[in-house]
């Protein structure tokens, strides 16, 4: 029987030879934002463990969007060059490079996680960070409040690292709405509590992160697709939801959105979170069903066996895996093996690949 999990996806004009993603992950191992060779050795090596698409980490679009002094951007040419042998390698292997453009909103300015992931004290590099409205998160410094006319400049940033992400190869750039980031800042009422057009109702909460996606897709080629990773919802009583997540994902398929990543949490330092194997595989599965758009599914997905059930039972169209693939590279070739779907091996390993 043939596997779900390793027939192409398209998107567009753009074939995903699988429908194993790379999550991006955050890394913490850049200099100044600049890509070097963990980042070659680290993604290359998910593209040569087959799959389907591999992502880079969220990549700060201006250096205040950064979690911490340690993340990777795209706020100039030289970042962009840092980021050339990584696409191409991951393109010579067989897989699609993509990207995720960033800004970290109320929670930039920390240490690495090894580090304590505390805010950073001035003393260490702190940076004033930037929201919809000037509440905290947790016990976190308070966020500048965005002036209005600073937007459209956030905008622009978007647009201009996704200038830089196509000219140097990649062929897919998602738009990162989630984690209680800033774009998700805007979207929830528990974070946004602004007064202007860019608050309130949920047309108005949407209204920036619309505007970056409108923004990105102008510029990206047609035949090549953009991603939206949100956050369904942020566990939390009076928050950002489902339902509101459905009615985004609509407006984000009018705006050019070809695939919502759907994973969740994130914004409020005190949600309970029931995290559970396949916990927010329902949200895909909602969102799938009730925007009429592609999604993947994320979030304790570790299984091939767990994988292929979600894409048979029409929960979602691609498989978002995250510490699965920490712990093993080569995730897709040997979730491949166990469901007994053929697959090109890289020829230097060839010699490894179990027979059935």
């Amino acid at each position: 029987m043939t596997s779900l999990l390793f027939t192409p996806l398209k998107l567009r004009s753009l074939e995903i030879r699988n429908r194993v993603f790379v999550s991006p992950m955050c890394q913490y191992s850049c200099r100044d934002g600049l890509a070097n060779d963990w980042h070659l050795v680290h993604l290359g090596a998910r593209a040569a463990g087959g799959a389907g698409l591999v992502m880079a980490e969220a990549t700060a679009v201006t250096p205040e969007g950064r979690i911490s002094p340690e993340d990777l951007g795209l706020w100039s040419d030289a970042h962009a060059d840092a980021l050339r042998p990584v696409v191409a390698f991951i393109r010579a292997q067989g897989a699609v490079p993509a990207i995720q453009l960033a800004h970290a909103g109320r929670k930039a300015s920390c240490a690495s996680p090894w580090k304590g992931g505390q805010a950073l004290a001035p003393g260490q590099g702190a940076w004033t960070t930037l929201a919809p409205s000037a509440l905290p998160f947790g016990h976190f410094p308070a966020p500048r409040a965005l002036a209005r006319e600073e937007l459209q400049a956030l905008v622009e940033a978007f647009r201009a690292a996704a200038r830089r992400a196509l000219a140097v190869g990649f062929e897919v750039v998602e738009v990162h709405m989630a984690h209680g980031y800033l774009l998700h800042n805007f979207l929830s009422p528990l974070s946004n509590q602004r007064t202007d057009d860019y608050g309130g109702s949920l047309e108005n909460r949407a209204r920036l992160p619309l505007e970056v996606t409108r923004a990105v897709r102008a510029l990206w080629p047609e035949k090549l697709p953009v991603m939206v990773r949100i956050s369904a919802t942020d566990w939390k009583e009076g928050g950002w939801d489902l339902e509101q997540s459905i009615e985004l994902a609509r407006w984000l398929k009018e705006a050019g959105a070809d695939l919502i990543d759907c994973s969740s949490g994130g914004l409020a330092a005190d949600a309970q979170i029931p995290a559970r194997p396949g916990y927010q595989v329902p949200f895909a599965a909602a969102i799938r069903q009730a925007a009429a758009i592609p999604t993947a599914a994320v979030g304790l997905i570790t299984e091939a066996a767990q994988a292929e059930q979600i894409l048979a039972c029409g929960q979602a169209d691609a498989i978002a895996i995250a510490r699965a693939s920490l712990r093993d590279p080569h995730w897709p070739l040997r979730a491949a093996a166990q469901l007994h779907a053929e697959i090109p091996w890289p020829v230097q390993y060839e010699r490894g690949k179990p027979m059935f």
